[in-house]
């Protein structure tokens, strides 16, 4: 772990080298080859919520937790194909280097003043949470894994975050990301494999999950009424819509080298997609077999890889995988620094002190997100998901009409931007609804038709 950590720090002392501008500490200076771009996408799209949160959802869940694999890998595929290269031809004609400023592109005088405002306060009440939830990913496998106090893991991940992202930037951000989804790809082949084999194959699988599982839990749909069903399936697969929408996963597509290197990262995304995301859902069924007792779901993986693996090799894998865990939180912090140093104008004020702008944001944020980390602890996957669909329910519909050429009043921009995200906040705090249908989609849609709506001919 030590080893690793070094390693993180050395990539932000090199891409520290290579940083000189705010186009360089925010899009590498579009230099993004396919293999970064994709698997540093992937990694910094998932981490915690799918190595502990996912597998903790299918051990609970069961069969039905498939929808969400399905729509998560959907919703990838189709923002690589249909937003990635209009997003990266107008960063480059535009010279855009952030999400604010795609969506605020044409706007003008206080209608943009209050725009960028706007996008700033969503981005960061959610990303605060959002980074939180890595934070305690990060710090609950510290203590699990080292019998440190919660506290203390919690403080130790956060501190080597910020370290090498206030070092190099992006490019710290896109090196350390790739090398932690390549990580997070070995152990969702090696650990789910090693499982299988260690209950006999996927026949004695089957079996036993039908004898120890119940009905609901041996169901895709969670052996519901007809309605009841159909909300499972349909806000299992709502799920990728937010995809459209997040600020951290856009910003790889402006920082892309070439169309090449696009179509490149489009089918890399995509085998890494299914290889991390299967595996991790099928863990944690067999999960329910090797570690039926674990106390708390969201520690499956590590129980799995206790249970089957030797201890040395058990030990190299669950330090490596907890290093990828805070991939996720890199990148978010990267563009809450953008947000202060670029979109909300402090680098214009103090150009001499650009990047130091950028970076003292970034230590802002990480002191904001473990506090709410230690004081305000939640269960991981319920809170990214809260993030994932407020973000992509605020900012995802103003994405597509951008792409779309649609032709939206300056007010009416700033007015679907509150409803998608405020109709998010109030369903999140209503009883759920099957599959969480209504949170998952019905943001999403209101504000995709409002825009519609208000478009002019």
């Amino acid at each position: 772990m030590v080893v690793y950590k070094l390693l993180l720090v050395a990539v932000g002392l090199w891409a520290a080298r290579r940083t000189h501008s705010n186009a360089d500490f925010f899009l590498g200076d579009r230099q993004l080859g396919p293999w970064v771009a994709a698997i540093s996408y992937s990694a910094s799209a998932c981490s915690a919520w799918t190595l502990l949160g996912l597998s903790g959802a299918a051990f609970v869940l069961g069969l039905s937790v498939f929808w969400l694999v399905l729509g998560a890998l959907a919703g990838m595929v189709l923002a690589w194909l249909l937003l990635a290269q209009p997003v990266q031809a107008a960063s480059r004609s535009g010279d855009l280097l952030t999400l604010t400023d795609f969506v605020s592109e044409g706007v003008i005088g206080t209608a943009r003043w209050r725009l960028t405002r706007s996008v700033a306060v969503i981005i960061l009440f959610c990303f605060v949470f959002y980074i939180a939830a890595q934070f305690q990913g990060a710090g609950n496998a510290f203590a699990e894994v080292f019998n440190l106090p919660s506290t203390n893991a919690i403080l130790i991940g956060a501190a080597i975050v910020l370290v090498y992202t206030w070092l190099g930037g992006f490019w710290a951000v896109s090196l350390t990301d790739t090398l932690q989804g390549l990580v997070m790809v070995v152990a969702s082949l090696a650990l789910p494999l090693v499982a299988l084999d260690a209950v006999g194959g996927p026949a004695a699988m089957w079996s036993e999950l039908s004898r120890v599982s119940t009905p609901e839990q041996m169901s895709f749909t969670g052996n519901a009424p007809l309605l009841t069903a159909a909300g499972i399936v349909v806000g299992g697969l709502a799920t990728g819509l937010s995809t459209f929408g997040q600020p951290h996963l856009l910003v790889r597509f402006m920082a892309l080298r070439d169309d090449r290197a696009r179509i490149q990262a489009t089918v890399i995304t995509a085998v890494w997609y299914v290889l991390v995301w299967f595996g991790m859902a099928v863990l944690g069924l067999l999960a329910r077999l090797l570690a039926p007792d674990v106390a708390d779901p969201e520690q499956v993986f590590f129980a799995t890889a206790g249970a089957v693996l030797p201890a040395v090799v058990a030990g190299i894998l669950v330090a490596a995988v907890i290093s990828a865990i805070m991939s996720t939180a890199d990148s978010q912090l990267l563009v809450c620094a953008c947000l202060f140093a670029h979109d909300l104008g402090l680098s214009a004020l103090l150009p001499r002190y650009r990047v130091l702008i950028g970076r003292a944001a970034v230590a802002a944020v990480v002191v904001a997100a473990t506090l709410i980390a230690l004081y305000l602890p939640a269960q991981i996957f319920s809170r990214v998901l809260f993030a994932w669909v407020a973000l992509g329910a605020a900012f995802g519909p103003m994405v597509i009409a951008r792409v779309m050429g649609w032709r939206i009043s300056q007010d009416h921009w700033i007015m679907g931007l509150w409803l998608g995200f405020g109709s998010a906040v109030l369903l999140s705090t209503l009883p759920n609804t099957p599959g969480d249908i209504a949170e998952r989609i019905l943001p999403f849609v209101l504000h995709l038709g409002f825009l519609a709506l208000v478009r002019k001919q």
